[in-house]
């Protein structure tokens, strides 16, 4: 009984306590769109408790003796701030605060202990330095990762990270918006991944991470994933005209629909809405000796709205299409032997085309007690038409190696998530489940071998595909101290996957089903403001083909990977961030399937260990440096010493350059990228030499305009962008010949663009 009475009276004692405590709410916005800001860092000055915004913008403190109080709030790009802010008995004090952009200073950058898990301080602080230019420096902001086109630039780029060679994205995970760029059982490759549909000058942020330690990322995040962000609204207007070298010219347009963000001395509440429409139309013969003739077209519009206080609305469509001629990849006997010129072809017939259109709907709500809740739904059509000749006359010495493939696709799915934030003690919790799931379908899957693509001459595979990706995860971060934090994590993906392969006489349809467990733990210690330590562990995976999976009836068709990283991100001077990494990788024995071929070829357990550093320095007010080393051994198992290289897989890569950032207009970068010499092949008897290139980055804004001028390969060197080991016959010859083959990097590549703002 006493201890009943004990238990009454306290809990009676500690609410009275707490009765009379104010609270201080708050919503931080951009001064400029008046839109909501995420991930600001809001602290009470002196007291050690800090928190960071969530998806609506919005922060709050509770339990608050009555005193007066100094609010400060930092976020990347943007110049800081201090409130003051006087709570009463009883009171909640709500503020509306904006912060505005401001010039980047590392010296005011702070090693987070509050996002540790996600934070990525230096991609955020590359997108605001390095204006992206095209395409491709889209990818290349991720620090290591390399990209080679072999096609002309309508295919998706040959992607290298972390001693892999990725293909077109069989392990690297893309995403807009969240919505996944990555083509499972494509007529190409496993995991072919284009982001021609992306207008670069629409990228807000890019948000990364190397190996497989997130639990809401699943298939194909075994390198790591990377996720485009496009902007939620326009801040004005803008109309771009570029033309350059080799016949080249793009134009693009962005179109501020409700001409809300016109007048920015009036705030607007947040429940604001805005919506803007943007498009994109290429042309260039490039610098091949057989003209490219490419063509390409953007369409892009998106709407935002705040649907009461606590929700918000964002609605994405897009539509895009491509059409090229590619010179392909050439024989270095045939240039060697003057045949063909650097930038000559074998077979000036190839080329193709593609379109996809998109929709997407994302719904975020925020409830009273600070709950998040996420819903997403995504539809693309898709559709790809490619004709290449990797062997010339190897297989048909009288019609060519020609081969056609080709798919149209249906891609819907659904991603959501419930997250709680909950305190123990000095300890926050925040706890998330979720839900996806994606099915792709099929019609037409194709490789044909053709002449001059027109004839169709044998048909190899022809076939639908129905593949079905659901899962459930639970995950939770949890905030030990104010320097030590944990983060826990289980995944399971249930795949169904069924192919009709149409050729077959009668037409038949199978399917296998397999699921897989991926568990997550990753560990941080803030010991400062400049020194950060962690662990992140991880156990991820990449589905096969499905042409891979019917065969084997399910069996090792989701074959695992092991990840490790034990890194470090410091600032030993004010001015200067470093983020190191040492990393291992391990993946299971699986099957490829060969597109180019129509076969399935498997292969055996690997493992890549490496090192990744990367450095950000302030040099002055004005200039930045920024450079990333990355070294990789990449290693088969349980092969003979000698013949275990893993080919084409990079071992050391370089980035880096110097970047002007004035409040004269003035701007621009110097960039170079280094990628080492690797084998081409299992005994590394043959070799795909580096490259050194240079580029250079120029620009000058005023107020309603800006004037731009870039240089790709500033020196002009001759380099070669992609090199396969491939055993190929010209016509002439009596025998095939197993060597490099490669595409040719671009020569001196210059380019001037007028841009208007209203």
């Amino acid at each position: 009984m006493k201890q009943l009475v004990f238990i009454f009276a306290f809990l009676l004692i500690t609410s009275w306590a707490y009765a009379h405590l104010g609270t201080i709410t708050g919503t931080v916005t951009d001064q400029t769109t008046r839109q909501p800001l995420a991930g600001v860092t809001v602290q009470l000055t002196g007291l050690g408790r800090a928190t960071v915004t969530n998806e609506l913008g919005q922060f709050r403190f509770d339990h608050l003796p009555a005193a007066p109080y100094r609010i400060e709030l930092s976020h990347l790009g943007y110049a800081s701030l201090q409130k003051e802010v006087t709570v009463l008995d009883d009171q909640t004090i709500a503020v509306t605060i904006s912060l505005s952009t401001a010039p980047v200073a590392l010296g005011e950058v702070t090693v987070s202990a509050l996002r540790a898990h996600d934070q990525q301080l230096i991609s955020n602080l590359d997108i605001r330095l390095r204006p992206i230019v095209n395409s491709q420096e889209i990818l290349r902001l991720v620090p290591g990762l390399f990209i080679g086109q072999h096609a002309g630039g309508g295919k998706a780029e040959q992607i290298f990270l972390r001693g892999f060679d990725l293909d077109h994205g069989t392990d690297i995970r893309l995403t807009v918006d969240g919505m996944p760029v990555n083509m499972v059982s494509h007529a190409h490759g496993q995991g072919y991944a284009d982001l021609h549909f992306v207008i670069p000058e629409l990228v807000e942020g890019v948000d990364f991470k190397k190996g497989p330690y997130q639990t809401d990322k699943g298939n194909l995040a075994t390198a790591g994933w990377v996720d485009f962000r496009t902007r939620t609204v326009l801040d004005r207007s803008f109309a771009k005209l570029e033309a350059g070298q080799f016949n080249t010219y793009r134009a693009v347009a962005g179109l501020d629909l409700l001409n809300l963000n016109r007048t920015q001395s009036t705030p607007r509440p947040a429940t604001s809405q805005s919506a803007y429409l943007a498009g994109e139309y290429s042309y260039s013969d490039s610098y091949f000796d057989n003209p490219q003739q490419f063509n390409r077209v953007n369409v892009l519009g998106k709407y935002h709205g705040h649907l009461g206080a606590s929700t918000n609305l964002t609605l994405t469509g897009s539509t895009f299409w491509s059409r090229w001629n590619h010179s392909g990849q050439i024989p270095d006997r045939a240039v060697d032997a003057g045949l063909i010129g650097w930038f000559g072809s074998i077979d000036p017939t190839e080329g193709g085309k593609t379109s996809r259109t998109n929709a997407n709907v994302q719904l975020i709500t925020v409830t009273p007690r600070n709950h998040t809740i996420r819903n997403q739904f995504y539809y693309s059509h898709y559709a790809f038409e490619l004709y290449s000749n990797f062997t010339f006359f190897k297989t048909d010495t009288v019609n060519g190696d020609q081969i056609r493939q080709k798919e149209r696709r249906n891609l819907f799915g659904y991603t959501g998530s419930y997250s709680t934030r909950t305190a123990i003690g000095r300890s926050q919790w925040t706890t998330t489940l979720g839900a996806q799931y994606r099915q792709d379908i099929t019609r037409g899957s194709e490789l044909s071998r053709t002449r001059d693509r027109v004839v169709t001459l044998n048909p190899v595979q022809y076939g639908n595909v129905n593949e079905i990706n659901a899962a459930l995860y639970a995950d939770e971060l949890i905030q030990l101290s104010s320097r030590f934090s944990l983060n826990a994590g289980l995944r399971y993906d249930l795949f169904r996957s069924q192919y009709t392969d149409l050729l077959a006489i009668p037409v038949t349809a199978r399917s296998a089903t397999q699921g897989i467990l991926s568990p997550k733990l990753n560990l941080y210690y803030t010991a400062s403001p400049s020194l950060q330590l962690y662990l992140n562990t991880g156990r991820g995976f990449h589905s096969n083909d499905v042409r891979v999976v019917v065969p084997q009836n399910g069996r090792e068709i989701l074959p695992a990977a092991y990840g490790t990283d034990l890194g470090v991100l410091v600032k030993p001077l004010p001015r200067l961030l470093i983020n190191a990494a040492a990393w291992y990788l391990w993946l299971e024995q699986e099957f490829v399937y060969v597109g180019d071929e129509g076969v399935v070829e498997p292969s055996g357990r690997s493992r890549r260990l490496g090192i990744d550093l990367s450095a950000r320095y302030q040099l002055t007010r004005t200039l930045y440096a920024d450079l990333d080393l990355n070294t990789a051994r990449p290693r088969a198992l349980g092969v003979e010493a000698g013949q275990n290289y893993l080919p084409l897989a990079p071992m050391f890569t370089s980035a880096g350059g110097l970047s002007l950032q004035t409040s004269t207009g003035l701007s621009g970068s110097v960039r170079y990228r280094y990628l080492a010499d690797r084998p081409a092949n299992e005994d590394n008897s043959l070799v795909a030499r580096g490259y050194f290139v240079n580029d250079l980055q120029l620009n000058y804004a005023r107020k309603h305009y800006q004037l731009g001028m870039s240089v790709q390969n500033l020196f002009n060197v001759r380099w070669k962008e992609t090199q396969f080991a491939t055993e190929s016959r010209l016509q002439n010859e009596t025998a095939p010949v197993d060597e490099i083959h490669f595409t040719p990097g671009t020569p001196f590549f210059a380019r001037l663009s007028l841009t208007y703002f209203w």
